[in-house]
């Protein structure tokens, strides 16, 4: 796991712009506290930031090989799980290796294969390759877009790097965000390609973009493809079992540290008891760590989402399976604190508006780190066997909008609340300024994204009207809504420089699970119904017979006073351009509010309103608005 970034320029020599370079490369030591690398030549710059994980000695970057035609040179981010087949198939090919890293299984994989060695990895990744035989750049991202990657075409070239601060920091990429950013930032929608900054590009997942002097071209090698699901349950249920286990077997790989993030959920559960099953024939224990908040089990209030606490089925499981387990328990001051929310700023970049949810995320994983350098999470398993509520709401399946904004509020009362069939209803106040919001037009944007997104999926011949939808559904998550996620992990993981592995995203078992029907995706009448069955075995009962439940938000009213009180200091700063966004009114009758407890959409807001002041102050965007 690593942060990259470098400069193409056709036009120009890039061997007098070494301290631009190191200024974007050192962008991501956070991503890479164990080394730092830059190779520099004529039209490329190239840098590199290195956590090792695998062959510790030998793995540094950039990494290159000679040909008689010029050097292709490698800056590699992630992890190639299959590599050790990979390096015996590319031996037998009269490939010899200097190295036991996978960073060289690619490189080499490229000299053999050429592009199309994206086809044949396993894994998670994100890397660019300097092929100077044909004076191109060549930038790949994984299936299921784990790992972040961005670029920003320039008159003569490209930036890019894992993430958007990398690019920033070269002068030619200026930090400006329109209407159209802002809409993709608070529409709640990952849309491939988007990265809200101005002019810049994502490396769509599952995609390579070809840079030459004459453009950018950008071609796919995997998509979320339609194919008739002929198993039995039985069948289906073994090779969910099957697929499971290899998965776990290749991510447990480490020459590090490593532990499971254990939420007492199905999906955590069932991978960190299967990772226990995998290690106990070693004499090895899993460590596991479960975040919880200061009183919240003591004191849990059950709520629509959240039926009851973690800690109890995190117990359970770490007894059953053995773990050496920890529980992080979190204040409502550590996640309060000015200089915590920061930091979760400059880690994604941009205002999430998550609040509690990013800032407990980054200090569990802080705190993981001085113990770990490498964790299993279980990120897209809702996604991938139906686990979500709008799996099963009548209205989600139903309307013409993104599932999980049916009936649901987003953030500053924009395109909250949905009818039946999927139209807005009256939303409440917004705390966006009128301008903003009449430009906002979120309704718009969403629809338009959904029509968008739904317009490619393939429906079976014969495929009944109800797992029709399911599919669809089952694809928005997949392909929208889990990229949230995923990227709020990464960008959280590495900020503490601790690697994040997500096996449910191994893209055999999106391919398979994703095409079985919906019947057999909730056979027993419950959500996940072909996990639980897949790994009842190693469960304890409590958590096969568990209700799903997100990830733990705290209760305490202090935190909520905090939020006040710190929107309240904003509200004495009057001239703060944060208020060219937010409307000050509102924002006054939010801090005024004289109830110990506000409601989540109501916090949402305050939470956002405090990231946006935070970015604007740490990034100082040009904000252009009609």
């Amino acid at each position: 796991m690593c942060g990259i970034t470098g400069w193409v320029a056709f036009d120009r020599d890039l061997r007098t712009e070494q301290p631009t370079v190191d200024a974007m490369t050192e962008t991501m030591a956070c991503r890479g506290p164990d080394g730092l690398g830059t190779h520099v030549d004529q039209h490329v710059a190239l840098g590199h930031r290195r956590l090792a994980i695998i062959d510790l000695p030998g793995g540094g970057q950039p990494m290159s090989v000679p040909t008689p035609r010029g050097a292709v040179t490698i800056v590699y981010a992630g992890e190639t799980y299959n590599f050790p087949e990979l390096r015996t198939e590319l031996t037998a090919r009269g490939h010899s290796f200097t190295s036991h890293s996978d960073t060289e299984v690619v490189l080499r994989g490229y000299l053999e294969w050429g592009e199309a060695v994206a086809e044949r990895l396993n894994g998670m990744y994100a890397f660019a390759i300097w092929d100077a035989r044909d004076n191109k750049l060549v930038m790949i991202r994984d299936r299921a877009g784990i790992k972040p990657f961005y670029y920003y075409p320039t008159p003569d070239g490209v930036l890019f790097g894992s993430e958007p601060k990398a690019i920033l920091a070269n002068p030619l990429a200026e930090p400006v965000v329109t209407v159209d950013g802002f809409r993709e930032l608070f529409a709640f929608i990952k849309t491939p390609g988007h990265a809200v900054w101005e002019g810049m590009r994502e490396v769509e997942p599952g995609t390579v973009v070809t840079v030459r002097a004459t453009g950018i071209r950008t071609t796919r090698y995997w998509s979320l493809e339609t194919a008739e699901h002929t198993d039995d349950r039985a069948t289906t249920v073994a090779r969910v079992h099957e697929l499971l286990h290899d998965t776990m077997r290749r991510q447990l790989v480490s020459d590090v540290p490593s532990c499971t993030l254990l939420s007492g959920g199905l999906d955590s559960s069932a991978m960190t008891a299967i990772a226990a099953a995998q290690l106990a024939p070693q004499g090895e224990k899993v460590r596991s760590f479960a975040v919880d908040f200061v009183g919240l089990t003591e004191n849990f209030v059950p709520d629509e989402l959240r039926p009851d606490p973690d800690t109890p089925f995190v117990h359970d499981v770490a007894e059953k399976s053995g773990t050496l387990h920890q529980d992080i328990v979190l204040s409502s001051a550590e996640m309060t604190d000015p200089e915590v929310r920061r930091k979760v700023i400059r880690a994604r970049d941009l205002p999430s508006g998550l609040g509690d949810l990013d800032a407990s995320l980054y200090l569990l994983f802080k705190a993981i780190r001085e113990h770990a350098t490498m964790a299993l999470s279980g990120e897209s398993a809702d996604e991938l066997f139906g686990g979500y509520r709008q799996f099963f709401d009548p209205k989600a399946r139903e309307c013409t909008t993104f599932p999980w904004l049916a009936g649901r509020q987003q953030f500053f009362g924009q395109g909250q609340k949905r009818q039946h069939d999927g139209s807005p209803a009256p939303a409440r106040q917004s705390l966006l300024t009128g301008q903003l919001s009449a430009a906002l037009d979120l309704d718009g944007y969403i629809q338009d994204s959904y029509r968008d997104a739904v317009s490619g999926i393939q429906r079976l011949d014969g495929e009944s009207d109800l797992e029709w939808r399911m599919r669809k559904i089952s694809h928005l998550h997949l392909t929208r809504f889990v990229r949230i996620w995923l990227d709020r992990k990464d960008r959280m993981s590495m900020a503490s420089g601790l690697e994040v592995r997500v096996p449910f995203s191994d893209h055999r078992l999106v391919e398979y699970v994703y095409n079985a029907p919906w019947a057999l995706k909730s056979f027993d009448g419950k959500e996940k119904s072909l996990l639980r069955a897949a790994a009842a075995d190693v469960l304890p009962r409590s958590v096969v017979e568990r209700r799903k439940a997100p990830y733990p938000s705290t209760q305490d009213p202090t935190y909520a006073a905090a939020l006040r009180e710190q929107c309240g200091d904003l509200l004495a700063t009057p001239g703060h351009p944060v208020f060219d966004l937010i409307d000050k009114a509102g924002l006054r009758q939010a801090v005024a509010a004289d109830t110990p407890q506000i409601d989540q959409a109501s916090r949402r807001d305050l939470e956002r309103t405090l990231d946006l002041a935070v970015w604007i102050d740490m990034y100082a965007p040009t904000i252009k608005l009609p």
